[in-house]
């Protein structure tokens, strides 16, 4: 059968999540506990590959398995030889052509700020700390405009694969900014990213809370498809994937 399994996990230790010849990655990790708890290690397909550091709430992954263990004892037996930092939370059996990138409708990112002068240890992995007053108001009508289809050129790291093909044309549904304290939460949802797009997004709208761009010249920013034209690429601690939607198929597991 084909599975689509859920997982969140912690990225600080993770070097993202696709594996790698060097280094610790969810991928990995994940299959290693597959093929102690299910006698096999499947092929598995992400719905992304977050990068080193990044974290996720709500991860999918699709893959073909035929082994022994039941599916509703498949979450369990995983989490039993799961680190504390990555957990499954639900399974389900899907479609024989299902793919859990390729079906995805749109994949929803928020960024995280701390607001502050003194790191909060409490957040200091989860994070990013940025000092001095941020306008929320300008920060969202830079997000404002944002949204809509657009060649999101001048919002991609270099080497990104898709910006080579010249494939930077995106969707993003929504775009908000919003703050609890002195946490302030930047949430993307969007039918793809490039390469670092919602850390260059989130620092861009930064420089608009900073007073150094204004809101209205987004538009032509973008227009320009100019990488120095954008703010600075955020770090990965403050990036969570945080939700993944399939209108397609029923109702999925257990919100964590």
């Amino acid at each position: 059968m084909n599975i689509l399994l859920w997982i969140r996990y912690k990225g600080t230790h993770f070097a993202g999540f696709q594996v790698q010849p060097n280094g610790r990655t969810v991928c990995a990790v994940l299959q290693d506990a597959m093929e102690a708890a299910l006698g096999c290690r499947p092929d598995v397909k992400g719905c992304s590959r977050t990068d080193s550091g990044v974290h996720a709430q709500r991860f999918a992954l699709s893959f073909r398995y035929d082994g022994r263990v039941p599916l509703q004892k498949l979450v369990p037996a995983l989490n039993a030889r799961l680190p504390d930092d990555l957990r499954a939370f639900g399974a389900q059996q899907v479609p024989e052509d299902f793919h859990a990138r390729y079906a995805a409708h749109t994949k929803t990112y928020c960024y995280r700020i701390r607001n502050d002068r003194i790191d909060d240890p409490f957040d200091l992995e989860t994070c990013c700390r940025i000092a001095g007053p941020l306008d929320l108001a300008a920060m969202q009508a830079a997000a404002d405009r944002f949204v809509g289809r657009h060649d999101f050129a001048a919002l991609c790291a270099a080497g990104s694969s898709a910006a080579a093909h010249g494939d930077t044309v995106r969707t993003i549904t929504g775009c908000r900014v919003e703050r609890q304290g002195k946490i302030i939460t930047i949430t993307v949802e969007a039918d793809g990213y490039l390469y670092n797009m919602v850390r260059i997004l989130a620092g861009t709208l930064v420089e608009a809370g900073r007073g150094k761009l204004d809101p209205a010249a987004i538009p032509a920013l973008l227009e320009s498809r100019d990488r120095r034209r954008a703010g600075p690429t955020l770090p990965a601690r403050g990036l969570f994937l945080v939700d993944v939607a399939y209108p397609d198929l029923p109702s999925d597991p257990d919100r964590p």
